[in-house]
């Protein structure tokens, strides 16, 4: 079976993708970012201080189950996109 053919398969979702809508929504709501990223901070920074007296966890088998699930997440995505770009840029 060709490769390209399966990587440049549109799934169900990208089919129903509404760009306008999207873009419509992001510039209706981009204030949410500043919102999120500023109680982002204050959960990262009040974390540390409220956990610099405690016991250590030990998460090295979460964290490694963790970056193998985003190594994969981002392989997958890179093959995606970079299928997409190559054949946007021999087709036009």
């Amino acid at each position: 079976m060709n490769m390209s053919v399966l990587t440049l398969q549109e799934y169900e979702f990208e089919k129903q993708f509404n760009e306008n809508e999207a873009i419509q929504w992001m510039q209706e709501n981009w204030k949410k970012s500043l919102l999120f990223s500023a109680l982002y901070a204050a959960f990262i920074f009040g974390g540390r201080h409220l956990m610099n007296k405690r016991a250590k966890f030990e998460l090295r088998k979460p964290l490694v189950l963790w970056s193998l699930t985003l190594a994969d997440f981002s392989i997958f995505g890179a093959l995606r996109t970079g299928a997409y770009m190559v054949n946007h840029i021999w087709c036009s």
